[in-house]
């Protein structure tokens, strides 16, 4: 899978960073970067644009960029390193590999209630989906999506089988950059006990929500189901913009 320039940048600061190369807990100017990495500047404000929306680092204005001590103590809480809200990159384990197994997939009508979500006409289709995702051998996660045609006409299942939105970024050239969620905890039902291996007794975490691209156009609706023992919500939250 084709990488682009501002992430092999932006992965490279972060190991400098873990490294301790940078003096001060302050980068260089973007400037001085930029050429440091033979990259245009616009390529090294985006990566460190989303170093900062991780929260790894800060700028602090008319002083630079800073590094956030609270990464260094633990980086865990700072694993996600996708451009997008794809669940590949937002569960990244250490040392866990990831697997996805496309459980169903096929096109539907959209419903009244997918159709004003995805902002659709009453007689536009979606792909309806259905996905389990392991890490290793452990299945994790049941996730159910929807998906308007119009914006992939061409999708296919072996698509599915793997992230998403890392395809649509890197062959469509498209980021998911915002979501509404609704995140809740449930009795797991009887999908989610043979799927995930739960006992009667074990819940389930639930997110609901809708992902956007980055033009703001609704892109999937989608239902989650997490095994209670992967459910983890990290955030870090920015209200300068």
């Amino acid at each position: 899978m084709a990488d682009f320039v501002y992430r092999s940048v932006m992965h490279d600061i972060k190991q400098n960073i873990l490294n301790g190369n940078y003096k001060g807990m302050r980068l260089p100017d973007e400037r001085s970067l930029a050429e440091s990495y033979q990259v245009s500047r616009s390529s090294m404000k985006r990566a460190l644009g989303l170093l900062a929306d991780q929260g790894i680092v800060f700028k602090k204005r008319g002083s630079g960029t800073f590094i956030n001590p609270l990464y260094l103590k633990n980086q865990a809480l700072f694993r996600y390193e996708g451009s997008n809200l794809g669940l590949t990159d937002s569960f990244k384990m250490p040392g866990k590999k990831q697997s996805v197994k496309l459980l169903d997939f096929h096109v539907i009508k959209a419903s009244p209630e997918i159709a004003q979500d995805l902002f659709l006409n009453e007689n536009d289709f979606v792909y309806e989906f259905k996905r389990l995702r392991f890490l290793d051998k452990q299945p994790f996660l049941i996730e159910t999506g929807y998906l308007p045609i119009k914006i992939m006409p061409e999708l296919k299942p072996e698509t599915l089988q793997g992230s998403l939105f890392n395809y649509l970024e890197d062959k469509e050239n498209k980021t998911v950059t915002k979501s509404f969620l609704n995140i809740t905890v449930e009795p797991s039902n009887k999908e989610d006990q043979k799927e995930m291996n739960l006992k009667l007794t074990e819940p389930v975490g639930v997110m609901e929500g809708i992902f956007f691209l980055d033009d703001g156009t609704p892109f999937e609706v989608s239902n989650m189901r997490v095994h209670y023992k992967y459910m983890r919500f990290n955030t870090f939250v920015n209200l300068d913009r």
